[in-house]
């Protein structure tokens, strides 16, 4: 889930710094002191006001001041640029979901970091790198994310592996207990393009290069993930409904029983246990021939490239990614965190359950393409796919793949 966490962070960067071009345009330097703000999405949990207060009680010349942007993160893209774009120092530290990296540096929003100011080698190593771009830190990991399978315990014996397990233990499943099988997000938005982009990593493919300058998604790759999704559409076992379902939807089927499988982020295993009773498991996504594989999500936090106080932003986020409040981060908001000791912790496992297997998953995880076009590609993505699986006449996906690659290529080429 792309939920973006809070942060606008403050980089050493010289008082005054402010981006003059690409890539970042400000240098580190030492100065700028002061009372910040700190720009994230409106937080639903309660956790974040008293890490504020702990801070703001050690540096009373250095208070922050909390800024909450729209919950979706399309809106906190549209606002946070907005106010980058005009130059405006109103942000100093700013949470960006993962995605953003690139367009943020690019446009020269955010300044790069001084990878020594940060714990980054004991980070979960994938997390670390949706920071990076053109080999410079841009942002500071905070949360991570990775889809996993939900599944009901009293009605699965073993969690699928495999797709082909996966669509018969699903059939099997509805016609004796009546319920559909399985559901992801599949609503023309994001959430599909990261579910398209599961499908195709799981049957070992890719859609862009790791770098983005690259359209290498394979049609036969892409063909069998679609194949994947129409075949249970077609059967029956990926319920219809599911083509409006964004996270909440998905979410709600499964823990109101209507599903026996469900793909979604880790903040979906609290309320589905509290509902289900504790019928509730959680494994790694299934692919073609064995466990699949996830895209990365997550938040991390960034220095405005127009911030006047970028020192106390930089120590900010240094305090606010330190292993005490990452774990209040889980513990108190539920939210993947970014230090791997955190997920080999016996008293977080027994209190989070599923902290292994995400784990896993996060380490199997791949990042989505590294483009400041990202949000085309993402559309072209989505659009396809949903038009695709709205269209019940199309007998192959070769075609769809085939106009999909096209696409792509054009935007990587204009960009």
């Amino acid at each position: 889930m792309f939920r973006s966490l809070p942060v606008l962070l403050a980089v050493i960067v010289a008082a005054g710094c402010a981006a003059t071009g690409k890539e970042g345009g400000g240098e580190t330097g030492t100065g700028g002191t002061g009372p910040i703000t700190f720009a994230t999405g409106r937080d639903t949990t309660a956790y974040l006001q008293p890490l504020l207060d702990r801070w703001n009680q050690a540096h009373p010349a250095e208070k922050v001041t909390l800024l909450e942007l729209p919950e979706a993160a399309d809106e906190q893209r549209a606002q946070i640029a907005a106010n980058l774009q005009a130059q405006s120092n109103r942000y100093d530290v700013i949470g960006l979901d993962v995605v953003w990296t690139a367009e943020f540096a690019e446009n020269g929003w955010i300044i790069p970091l001084e990878r020594g100011l940060f714990p980054l080698d004991r980070f979960l190593p994938p997390v670390v790198e949706t920071a990076v771009y053109k080999n410079k830190l841009w942002a500071v990991p905070y949360t991570s994310n990775a889809g996993l399978l939900y599944y009901r315990t009293d009605l699965v014996t073993k969690p699928p592996r495999t797709w082909a397990e996966l669509r018969d233990q699903s059939r099997t499943i509805m016609k004796k207990h009546h319920i559909g099988g399985y559901a992801g997000q599949f609503l023309a938005y994001e959430g599909l393009t990261v579910n398209f982009a599961e499908a195709v990593q799981s049957a070992g493919g890719e859609i862009v290069s790791r770098d983005g300058t690259e359209v290498t998604l394979d049609p036969a790759k892409g063909e069998i993930a679609l194949d994947f999704l129409f075949q249970g559409l077609r059967e029956g076992w990926i319920p219809k409904d599911s083509l409006s379902f964004k996270e909440e939807e998905s979410r709600l089927a499964f823990q109101e029983g209507e599903l026996a499988f469900a793909r979604n982020w880790p903040h979906a295993y609290g309320p589905a246990k509290a509902k289900l009773g504790g019928k509730v498991g959680v494994t790694r996504l299934p692919g073609l021939n064995g466990p699949g594989s996830s895209t990365l999500g997550g938040a991390n936090l960034a220095v405005s490239a127009f911030s006047k106080h970028q020192h106390t932003a930089q120590e900010f986020i240094r305090y606010f990614t330190s292993l005490e409040n990452e774990r209040r981060v889980l513990t108190e908001g539920s939210f993947p965190p970014v230090w791997t000791e955190l997920y080999d912790d016996p008293a977080l496992i027994k209190r989070f359950p599923y902290l292994p297997v995400l784990k896993e998953s996060i380490l199997a995880a791949k990042p989505r393409p590294v483009s400041a076009n990202y949000n085309q590609l993402s559309l072209v993505i989505a659009s396809s796919v949903a038009k695709a699986l709205g269209n019940p006449s199309i007998e192959s996906a070769d075609d769809v793949a085939a106009s999909m690659k096209s696409e792509l290529e054009e935007i990587i080429r204009t960009q």
